[in-house]
């Protein structure tokens, strides 16, 4: 049976549309016009023309922030990805840990970010749930009424190596060097942060889960279902995916299908700054890599 952890009244969400800019060099951005609550934002996310992938200036709905989140187990690196009911495309994805930035954080989106793996990734412990830590930064407990949440151990989350070109808030460039690729269906900015999520080492019977909010009849409802974790571990070869996908439950690794699996557009092809598809299948997504000999098949490259 599911788990309450926590309701929300969407009507509290507000962000702002963006102007973005972009060039061969770079990418910036600024809050434009009046501020939109949940709807409103949803209402501005439609298709977009944009003539010259490298270099335009346009209107964009809001701002979402995705986390590729890297976890070591067992002496291995391993993707995290979350599955995803999207009512409003009228499918099912894994994706990465994402969501969308609120105005009162979209010149700091790196805040947003965090604050997603919180929200979205949880880790269970034989004596509890863990909390977490970026830098000097405690992450918040978002489930603090519903999960006990260990005191003395926590995981910890790093910055690996970002994009090669900057993106700016306004005169700010964001330090991270976040991956930003304009989403032309939904007419969206997102910016995609690179992190290492580590465990302590004394941990017993580990088990992931991912945990989304979904709207039901009013509040924005968050459940845990033990029966469904839908958090995958993707494992690395040298930085290649394997094309496995695992679920860790109690500390064992569970080998899960990939038949008919599918991935949100994060890891769709971008061209210049721009991705135009909706979805891309996983199996597709794998044919994108180039083989362990370093030859690649179909000379594409891979988005993750």
């Amino acid at each position: 049976m599911p788990r309450t952890l926590a309701r929300k009244d969407p009507t509290t969400f507000k962000t702002l549309p963006l102007l973005v800019e972009a060039g061969s060099d770079g990418l910036a951005y600024q809050p434009l016009g009046l501020p939109l609550n949940f709807s409103q934002m949803l209402e501005r996310r439609r298709p977009l023309h944009v003539a010259d992938s490298e270099r335009f200036s346009t209107e964009l709905a809001n701002l979402g922030v995705s986390v590729r989140l890297t976890l070591n187990w067992q002496g291995c690196d391993h993707w995290v990805l979350v599955r995803q009911r999207r009512a409003d495309r009228g499918d099912t994805v894994l994706k990465l840990i994402s969501g969308y930035v609120p105005s009162h954080e979209l010149n700091l989106p790196l805040l947003t970010a965090i604050q997603e793996v919180a929200e979205e990734c949880l880790v269970e412990t034989a004596d509890g749930w863990l909390g977490g830590r970026f830098g000097d930064l405690w992450l918040p407990t978002p489930y603090e009424g519903a999960l006990n949440y260990l005191d003395a151990s926590h995981f910890k989350l790093t910055p690996l190596s970002g994009a090669a070109r900057p993106v700016q808030t306004g005169s700010l460039r964001l330090l991270e060097r976040p991956r930003a690729y304009v989403h032309v269906p939904t007419a969206s900015l997102q910016l995609v942060y690179d992190m290492r999520m580590e465990l302590p080492r004394d941990l017993r019977d580990v088990s992931l889960y991912h945990v989304d909010e979904r709207l039901e009849s009013g509040p924005l409802v968050a459940r845990l279902d033990r029966r469904r974790p839908d958090l995958y571990l993707l494992p690395l070869d040298q930085g290649r995916p394997s094309g496995e996908l695992f679920t860790l439950r109690q500390g064992e690794l569970v080998k899960a299908p990939t038949r008919g699996v599918w991935l949100a557009e994060s890891f769709a092809r971008q061209e210049g700054w721009l991705v135009h598809d909706e979805r891309i299948r996983f199996r597709d997504w794998m044919d994108m890599w180039p083989p362990a000999n370093g030859h690649s098949g179909k000379g594409k490259r891979a988005s993750a």
